[in-house]
């Protein structure tokens, strides 16, 4: 009972516990009461820690009116369940695909369960190299996949023509179309993006503006929706542009929901223009050399080089060398120059 009174009251009955000793009790009697009484308060402590605990891990409040307001825009009627095709093919980039895959899978409508339902789809039934050598099954074929809703398309390798053609055509029908990181890269060679607004990797901006001018590149986006479409920056960008499609489905709070129980803190989902640190490229220096394909560090002492107009370049890759040594007018910007030696 004393310890349930300190702990109720933080230490309150603590001090009426003491006074009252003391006025009972020799000083003798007081000592052994004292060391019972510490234990008592380490209890009680214990008691008291344990109860804070649970208050500073407490979910996270449902959405203001003024938080709900903001997920207006492009509100979608989800009708489950919601078939997701994750598009792959060789070399897919991982967290391109499998961050998106577990927000749609974390989902859970209460009183109605897990809303989405996710397969892939890829030229044929048969292993699949994806980044780091894992191995991927498909679950179908452009030729039988079940006709989607939404569309996940990672930075992976040359789409085919059949890849292209099936996205094209399934997305006269999706809700959501959207691509990751270099994903842009697929979804802009099916055409569906000319005309209209998106970003992608920050280090293929430039390659991305050059190969594709009609569409207008958004620097600095951590995603860029046009009607059913939709682009998202590298990497972790997809897990953010996931939860977005999640609020456009379900509404903010099922979205902060699915986030709090991944464990996920980031909140560029909600606010699209979150990316900022990378709309500026860098600038290539002789002490700080970047590559001009890009724009990532490069190693002068071991990395592939042209020499353009009397100034070196230095590449990543010998693949960004050819890609320069094509049309090295387009790269050869003030900002990218490293002076030879």
């Amino acid at each position: 009972m004393v310890i349930i009174g300190i702990a109720a009251n933080r230490g309150c009955e603590m001090i009426a516990v003491m006074n009252a000793l003391t006025s009972s009790m020799n000083r003798k009697d007081l000592v052994n009461a004292a060391a019972r009484f510490g234990l008592i308060a380490t209890l009680a402590l214990f008691v008291i820690a344990q109860l804070s605990a649970r208050t500073v891990w407490a979910e996270p409040a449902p959405s203001s009116g003024d938080n709900q307001k903001a997920v207006t825009a492009n509100p979608l009627k989800p009708s489950p369940p919601i078939p997701v095709a994750f598009v792959i093919s060789e070399g897919a980039v991982v967290i391109d695909f499998g961050g998106p895959w577990e927000v749609f899978r974390d989902v859970n409508i209460p009183g109605k369960g897990a809303p989405f339902r996710l397969y892939t789809v890829s030229d044929k039934i048969a292993p699949i190299t994806v980044g780091g050598g894992m191995k991927i099954v498909p679950d179908y074929t452009f030729a039988n996949a079940p006709t989607p809703k939404v569309i996940v398309i990672p930075a992976q390798s040359e789409p085919s023509k059949a890849m292209l053609d099936w996205i094209r055509q399934s997305s006269k029908s999706t809700d959501v179309t959207m691509s990751v990181c270099t994903g842009a890269f697929v979804l802009a060679k099916t055409g569906l993006l000319d005309g209209k607004s998106a970003t992608t990797f920050h280090s293929a901006f430039t390659s991305f503006a050059m190969e594709f001018p009609k569409i207008e590149l958004k620097r600095g986006a951590r995603f860029v929706e046009n009607g059913n479409l939709a682009t998202s920056g590298g990497l972790s960008s997809g897990i953010d542009l996931a939860l977005r499609v999640v609020e456009r489905y379900y509404g903010r709070d099922v979205a902060q929901k699915t986030a709090y129980n991944m464990e996920y803190q980031g909140q560029g989902w909600m606010n699209a223009d979150s990316n900022q640190i990378y709309a500026k490229m860098p600038v290539s220096t002789a002490e700080h050399p970047l590559c001009p394909v890009c724009g990532m560090d490069v190693d002068v002492a071991t990395a592939p080089k042209s020499v353009y107009k009397g100034t070196t370049y230095y590449f990543c890759s010998d693949d960004d060398k050819a890609t320069f040594d094509t049309a090295p007018e387009k790269f050869a910007t003030p900002d990218n120059k490293v002076s030879a030696k």
